[in-house]
């Protein structure tokens, strides 16, 4: 059975960091996209970070070259750094894997239980 559990959320101050973590079990890990994806009150589920199993990146405009993806396979881990955070960052914090190597939002059938991160001053 699948299990992804994220951690690291909290409360910060606009303009700063958090980095978010996601221990996987029950998957190759190895081999699986991962990716990070946020819902904010009201809205629907948005990706923001892909991860393909030999670190290949992608991000949303949204939070390109503020946020940052990465995994340790060794520890079945992927990872996502935020920094300069805004208050539209407000949101729960998902983490997904696919079946396999794909990226397609369509094969993210795995998911965490969501870590909320709220940017306020």
């Amino acid at each position: 059975q699948v299990q992804l559990v994220e951690s690291g959320g909290g409360l910060v101050q606009p303009g700063g960091s958090l980095r978010l973590s996601c221990a996987a079990s029950g998957i190759r890990f190895s081999i699986n996209a991962m990716g990070w994806y946020r819902q904010a009150p009201g809205q629907q589920r948005e990706v923001i970070a892909l991860i393909t199993p030999n670190g290949g990146t992608n991000y949303a405009d949204s939070v390109k070259g503020r946020f940052s993806i990465s995994r340790d396979n060794a520890k079945n881990t992927v990872y996502l750094q935020m920094n300069s955070l805004k208050p539209e960052d407000t949101a729960v914090y998902y983490c997904a894997g696919s079946t396999g190597w794909s990226t397609s939002p369509i094969d993210f059938t795995s998911w965490g239980q969501g870590t909320q991160v709220t940017v306020s001053s």
